[in-house]
């Protein structure tokens, strides 16, 4: 016999919409923790009618059954479930480009937690159908493009009054762990001639949406991985990397005059009152980039140039975190190194962000 909780599931793919609405109402609290098990039941039929429910023409039955998929995604059976389903992908994409949704946050949410999973590169398969409204904002019909665009025209809602699109740097960062993504960020593609991380980083200084700066400062550093990529990233004037990952750990130090103008422009007339980022993980993935950029003496040389020394001095000093000292150290032991001396084994010690499973949970 199955469990009122059970029955209640069951309820998810009842004719009657006013008996699917109590079952959702109830069912919500039910989506996280052990508890969320009880929608393996039957099968998992709960997915499909989740799924089902996501494309209805009600806001609450919409919002609530998005809200139970994205917190059903902390279990790997189940968001594998969603995620293969590569229509019910293009689906969500179609919705989240949609301007008008009022759901597009949630769905948002959704997106970045399948991301997890590696069958989430099958988006860069997908296109959307773009109405003629769509097509004054979208000038491509790629589903990573128009995501992109969401999230760089869309902040602080000025694309969709209902959505920010924050969530999407979340989504950025888990995709930029497979091949796939890293390509794509550090490519310059062809519906608009720009390399797409070089739009990603004015928000790395984005002080009202932690989640912006996180997704980001994540997506930067996996895109820093494939080793080749690093020069262009850097001394390409289009791109010009490494102002964006320094700006965000500089504080109001003063830095001596001999130093300054060393410094890359953006970094040479800071304010006294300049804040660094208040987050210490975000601190700390942006030093892992610069770990990862001295990778290779040439780029070892360039950072020495530019005076990145001083500011991770300054940083070390000012800031009472054992996370951030031991990658100051470790900056610092590379940065001031005698180029003709054995390389040390772990002196590139950096992970990935790929075992990162956190799932946004929504309450």
């Amino acid at each position: 016999m199955p469990s009122e909780l059970e029955e209640l599931v069951g309820f998810l793919h009842s004719p009657q919409p006013a008996v699917v609405q109590i079952a959702l109402d109830n069912l919500v609290g039910y989506s996280t923790g052990p508890q969320q098990k009880v929608f393996a039941y039957d099968n998992y039929t709960a997915i499909t009618d989740l799924k089902k429910l996501s494309k209805d023409s009600g806001k609450t039955t919409v919002s609530q059954s998005v809200t139970i998929l994205a917190n059903l995604c902390d279990d790997e059976a189940m968001r594998k479930l969603i995620v293969d389903d590569v229509d019910y992908l293009s689906f969500l994409v179609s919705e989240i480009t949609r301007l008008s949704n009022t759901a597009t946050d949630l769905m948002c949410i959704l997106l970045a937690n399948l991301a997890k999973n590696d069958s989430i590169t099958k988006i860069f398969d997908i296109t959307v159908t773009r109405s003629d409204e769509a097509k004054k904002v979208f000038a491509s019909d790629n589903a990573m493009d128009c995501l992109m665009d969401c999230f760089v025209k869309g902040a602080d809602r000025s694309l969709n009054k209902y959505a920010d699109f924050d969530y999407l740097a979340y989504f950025f960062a888990d995709i930029s762990r497979f091949r796939k993504g890293r390509d794509y960020f550090v490519t310059e593609q062809a519906y608009d001639g720009v390399v797409p991380i070089s739009k990603l980083l004015v928000f790395t200084e984005k002080y009202d949406s932690k989640v912006r700066r996180e997704g980001v400062a994540s997506t930067i550093k996996n895109s820093l991985f494939d080793v080749e990529k690093h020069e262009p990233l850097v001394k390409d004037e289009n791109i010009n990397l490494l102002p964006y990952l320094l700006l965000p750990i500089a504080g109001p130090e003063e830095i001596s005059e001999d130093e300054i103008f060393d410094l890359p422009e953006e970094l040479q007339l800071l304010p006294p009152d300049k804040k660094r980022d208040p987050e210490e993980s975000i601190i700390c993935t942006h030093l892992e980039s610069l770990l990862l950029l001295c990778t290779t003496k040439e780029l070892r040389e360039h950072l020495r140039e530019k005076a990145v020394y001083p500011l991770i001095r300054e940083l070390h000093k000012a800031v009472n975190s054992e996370a951030i000292a031991d990658l100051c150290d470790r900056l610092v032991q590379l940065l001031m190194r005698d180029e003709a001396a054995p390389k040390a084994e772990d002196d590139m010690d950096v992970e990935s962000d790929e075992d990162d499973d956190k799932i946004v949970e929504i309450a």
